[in-house]
């Protein structure tokens, strides 16, 4: 198995305006702020698969934090088994029941969990894992675990894994989530604290919308909002990338892009394309980023209407020249978000820009 660094899974950036963490730790290989090759993405994902499913082969409920941590969870749950039940916390309004919790650090820190049918995935699991991006000191997994105890005390008297990437927790961190049966496997484990002040960083670019018409493709892919049995999912974002990869012939280089919380299907659509073209994949964000100069992560961004809310901010960053664009999207009414989305691409010549609407 591959062994993962430092160096390959972590660049320093700059919060836009963010009083609570100045920093933001950006991963180059997870396919969300900086392009990305789809098959590296998700070897990397594999990796901390592989960890997980080597101690916690009994959990079939696994749990992956929102917006970053989206496509992590779900091939963490898949190296488990195709028979694990995935779901992603979500920060989108929709109808039904739900256990909130806080993210504290966040710029959008008020989170939830799709609760109908949790206790029964609880109480037919004997392990459940979540899945982040990165610990740095477990408060947001501490919040929903003991919202989630309160709500199903059936989780009380299960074991629990805490899978990340990067695991910056302190041995008093570790303590206190080990006292709530909480275990912690990662693929990087670093003790360094960090501070952006030192990058000189400027605002995300604004947008002229373009509102012209795409190529547009319909197809069935589950919400692992509202859950989703994991092989099942996989093999919905599979049959996804069979019908996209006949609509972009001619290209050579081609950007797949997701949209902020809905991840997955872009990168599994992308590692399909990559048996015939040059591909790399991104996702739209909430995340406000510094753009910087040279050692510097971000180095081009721009503000974008979102596809789930126009009234909400969200940004996509290091974008380049490609032969075509594939935007894939689970958003109901997203014509203001698609328009400054093409606006932003034009600005780098894209002109094949294809959308595919899960």
């Amino acid at each position: 198995m591959t062994t993962y660094t430092a160096p390959d899974v972590l660049r320093v950036a700059k919060r836009f305006n963010n009083a609570r963490r100045n920093y933001l730790l950006v991963n180059p290989l997870q396919g969300k702020h900086l392009p990305v090759s789809p098959t590296a993405a998700l070897n990397m994902m594999d990796a901390l698969g592989n960890l997980v499913a080597e101690k916690f082969s009994d959990a079939r409920l696994v749990i992956g934090f929102a917006e970053t941590a989206t496509a992590v969870g779900a091939v963490v749950a898949k190296k488990i088994s195709g028979e694990c039940f995935y779901l992603q916390t979500t920060r989108e309004d929709f109808s039904g029941t739900f256990v909130e919790f806080m993210e504290e650090h966040s710029h959008a820190p008020e989170q939830k969990l799709f609760a109908e049918g949790l206790d029964a995935l609880i109480d037919s699991t004997a392990a459940v894992v979540f899945v982040d991006d990165e610990l740095s000191t477990g408060r947001t997994l501490l919040n929903i675990v003991r919202q989630l105890k309160r709500q199903f005390p059936a989780l009380i008297g299960k074991r629990i894994c805490a899978a990340s990437i990067i695991n910056r927790l302190s041995a008093e961190n570790l303590a206190t989530l080990a006292a709530e049966n909480i275990e912690c496997v990662s693929l990087v484990r670093l003790n360094e604290t960090f501070d952006a002040e030192k990058f000189s960083v400027t605002a995300a670019q604004t947008v002229t919308p373009i509102n012209e018409s795409v190529t547009v493709r319909a197809i069935d892919v589950a919400d692992a909002r509202r859950g989703v049995v994991i092989g099942e999912y996989f093999r919905q974002c599979d049959a996804a990338a069979s019908i996209v990869s006949g609509i972009v012939d001619g290209a050579s280089s081609l950007v797949v892009l997701g949209t902020e919380e809905f991840m997955l299907p872009a990168i599994v659509i992308g590692r399909r394309l990559e048996k015939n073209f040059s591909v790399v994949t991104h996702s739209t964000t909430r995340s406000p980023i510094g753009i910087g100069g040279e050692d510097y992560p971000i180095r081009s961004g721009f503000k974008l209407r979102s596809f789930y809310d126009a009234t909400r901010t969200t940004f996509i960053y290091n974008l380049q020249h490609y032969d075509a664009a594939v935007i894939v999207t689970d958003a109901k009414n997203f014509s203001d978000g698609l328009a400054d989305l093409l606006g932003a691409l034009k600005v780098h010549g894209v002109e094949k820009i294809f959308l595919v609407r899960c």
